[in-house]
């Protein structure tokens, strides 16, 4: 019997791979050749959509952190320069120098002519026009986010960038690029913060390191979120949504592995009327979008599993820390024969089966 249980929407979670991957920091997707593109150090390792290494990305390309790609070029933080490639062949066709530069590490772009960087130490984000690839005009936007920036995607339907930042609670904050004002959309719950990138349906993608890892999605205006528990996270960092194959790539820094997961037109993050004591399972008989949910009154382990009608473990969907509040788990393709199952859910307050069904 074969049984496929994906955590979180309708995904397809595919194999990771280490490879020749020695420094994972960031992954981005090139939407004309459809490769993804990951960051190895002192090179670029070019994915293709099997996962497997296809060879580097030139001879002379390397990055450390964030990339881009815009109009044919690969834009990459590489030792506190931001350099563009060539994104078929890998040669050099510009350099930016940020004076005074001390970590930079995420990135944006608006996909003509404009890029975004944050530099993590000097809590600043700067503005690079690339309208000349023979002189990127560089302009500090932000002196102080008064946090520490992270990841950052750039939001042209509000005209604004949004970015994540490192520590405990961690906000997420928002610049308008009207007149470069700061405010902050929310502060969570989540520890370290790492990367952000949006798909075409109005969703933010967020990776954390705690309270442990995992990736966190959020509607538009990020009133409401839920959780995504990928295995095999370790560190997750600078994230790309390829929004032209409705893909999420990881890249773990970890263990320098990069997952892939693929989605089938995620709907939008909405709250829940789940009770404190309720756990729901919804549509049933299950489909492709059936959603667990469950409130807990505090941060705990939470351990789910499928069973036969014999109480017998079919499959361990997940064993892992959990926050508080609600808690929201989208069942994907379950592959198994049709019939009756129970979902088993145990926690320190709660301890349920759920009986489901299976139709073909």
């Amino acid at each position: 019997m074969k049984f496929i249980f994906t955590i979180l929407f309708s995904t397809a979670v595919l194999s990771a791979f280490s490879q020749n991957l020695t420094d994972v920091e960031s992954v981005e997707f090139d939407p004309v050749t459809e490769r993804f593109l990951v960051t190895n150090g002192s090179s670029i390792v070019i994915i293709d959509d099997n996962e497997d290494p296809d060879g580097t990305l030139g001879s002379g390309a390397g990055a450390s952190y964030g990339m881009e790609v815009m109009n044919g070029v690969l834009w990459a933080i590489s030792n506190n320069q931001v350099k563009g490639y060539n994104v078929s062949d890998g040669s050099l066709l510009a350099t930016a120098n940020i004076s005074g530069a001390s970590f930079l590490n995420g990135m944006a772009s608006d996909g003509e002519s404009r890029i975004w960087v944050t530099d993590f130490s000097l809590k600043k984000i700067h503005q690079i026009d690339v309208s000349d690839l023979g002189n990127p005009i560089v302009t500090q936007i932000v002196a102080n986010t008064t946090s520490t920036p992270n990841g950052i995607v750039y939001d042209g339907e509000n005209n604004r960038l949004i970015f994540v930042n490192w520590g405990n609670n961690a906000a997420i904050k928002a610049v308008d690029l009207s007149d470069n004002s700061i405010s902050t959309l929310t502060t969570t719950s989540l520890g370290n913060c790492d990367g952000i990138d949006n798909d075409s349906y109005g969703n933010y993608y967020v990776s954390s390191w705690a309270p442990v890892a995992r990736i966190t999605r959020f509607n538009n205006d990020f009133s409401a979120s839920e959780t995504i528990t990928v295995s095999g996270l370790s560190s997750p960092a600078d994230i790309c949504y390829a929004q032209s194959i409705d893909t999420l790539a990881i890249p773990n820094s970890g263990n320098n592995t990069v997952r892939l997961v693929g989605f089938s037109a995620p709907n939008s993050v909405a709250e829940s009327e789940t009770s404190a004591s309720e756990v729901k399972i919804y549509p049933n008989p299950i489909n492709e979008s059936s959603l667990l949910e469950f409130r807990l009154p505090t941060p705990q382990q939470v351990r789910v599993d499928v069973l036969d009608m014999n109480g017998r473990v079919v499959f361990q969907i997940m064993d892992e820390l959990f926050p508080s509040g609600l808690n929201k788990l989208i069942l994907g393709s379950l592959e198994l024969s049709s019939g009756n199952y129970l979902c088993r859910i145990q926690s320190k307050d709660l301890n349920q089966q759920i009986p489901v069904i299976v139709a073909r």
